[in-house]
């Protein structure tokens, strides 16, 4: 398959830690190495600005952080590269697109059904960050995933800045008092979930600096600072 070191992630590059993930899910070799080229062409696609190959690195990153002494399934590594695979900035439209697309394509590569499901079913999990409507029952890979998705919510604050600039260019076609109005929803929606993350490392490591910078930008957002 196609290399991509641009982005660091536990086996090194994307194009490795797809490789060990194949590997571990039995896929056909070539089925799998096209696989593995179309979601990190997904993933590189250059309307997006926040949810590209960086979040898909961080995400990695943080599941094998919050997952350790243990090593985190290759059915949690599969949803993560699946779960932003179908990214248009439509909230719940995406994560069943994304759902569907890894459900076909780890079947297409030789992964049984129920497998396949239960990698389209993490996925679809992810919608239900902003949605407690939608959350999905507690199970430790559906925890490790949400938490490793929220995870820049934890970042530095010149890193957290950086994420909240980079979803801003995702939506150019909205004023910055639209996009204000539902960033503002959209702070307030997470720091109102208690708590915040669903695992113990990431309530006790990531809880605190998430809600430190959500605070600071719902801050800046009410004082017309954000957008």
């Amino acid at each position: 398959m196609a290399d991509d070191r641009s982005t660091d992630t536990p086996g090194g590059s994307l194009a490795a830690e797809w490789d060990r993930l194949a590997a571990d899910l039995g896929l056909d070799p070539q089925a799998g190495a096209a696989l593995g080229d179309e979601l990190i062409a997904r993933w590189s696609e250059p309307h997006r600005r926040y949810h590209d190959r960086r979040h898909l690195a961080q995400v990695l990153v943080a599941l094998s952080d919050l997952a350790s002494p243990a090593a985190p399934g290759p059915e949690v590594r599969a949803a993560a590269w699946f779960h932003d695979a179908i990214y248009e900035g439509r909230a719940g439209d995406d994560e069943e697109a994304s759902a569907s697309l890894a459900a076909q394509r780890l079947v297409a590569a030789g992964v049984d059904g129920a497998r396949a499901d239960r990698v389209a079913a993490l996925v679809r999990a992810t919608a239900g960050h902003l949605d407690p409507s939608r959350d999905a029952p507690a199970d430790p890979d559906t925890d490790l995933l949400l938490d490793a998705d929220l995870s820049i919510l934890a970042a530095a604050p010149a890193d957290y800045d950086r994420y909240v600039r980079a979803v801003r260019e995702e939506h150019p076609g909205i004023d910055d008092a639209a996009f204000r109005t539902g960033r503002t929803r959209a702070v307030q929606a997470l720091l109102a979930r208690e708590p915040l993350f669903r695992t113990t490392a990431g309530r006790t490591v990531l809880e605190p600096a998430a809600r430190a910078n959500l605070t600071a930008e719902l801050d800046r957002l009410t004082a017309g600072r954000g957008g």
